[in-house]
């Protein structure tokens, strides 16, 4: 149990790490609040080395905590709803076994901003920033595709790191 703790506690300040440095990188999209996804490499790592209540727990956190040291309430959010739609489709794709690690993180990327686009619909009250779909969706993809890469390259290099898999 106290091991289990220990990687939670590792995974958390990685996520939180990688949330950081995303802040440092200039990068534009020309979509507001669209990003490379970082913290998502550790989101991903931990949902194939634990399992999804565990890796939504660790998700939860890191947002949560994530927004209050680098953003403000409507990041948290947009990213919890971004968040919480994306590892629903990642655990459900991960469970059926079809679909790679990247395949997995794609799915997750675009859901990602599906998520996000649902908030932001609700918030400003207006169906027109749905015209932002395609270019999100494309965004969601190759982020997503990033993520899944190196996700998959470090769980082969951990693959002998067992943390309490309870699948």
């Amino acid at each position: 149990m106290k091991q289990k703790a220990a990687y939670f506690g590792v995974f958390t300040a990685l996520a939180l790490i990688f949330s950081y440095v995303e802040t440092l990188i200039p990068v534009n999209f020309g979509i507001p609040g669209a990003k490379l996804g970082l913290a998502n490499l550790i989101i991903v790592i931990f949902l194939y080395k634990t399992n999804w209540r565990e890796a939504l727990l660790l998700s939860v956190v890191r947002i949560v905590l994530s927004g209050f040291i680098f953003g403000n309430l409507f990041a948290i959010l947009y990213s919890l709803a971004g968040g919480i739609l994306s590892l629903a489709v990642m655990a459900l794709l991960q469970k059926s076994g079809k679909f790679s690690v990247i395949g997995v993180s794609i799915a997750g990327g675009a859901s990602h901003n599906v998520g996000q686009l649902i908030v932001a619909m609700i918030v400003v009250e207006t169906y027109q920033v749905g015209y932002y779909l395609p270019v999100l969706l494309v965004a969601g993809v190759i982020t997503g595709a990033l993520i899944g890469i190196i996700s998959s390259q470090v769980l082969v290099r951990i693959r002998d790191i067992h943390l309490g898999q309870s699948k």
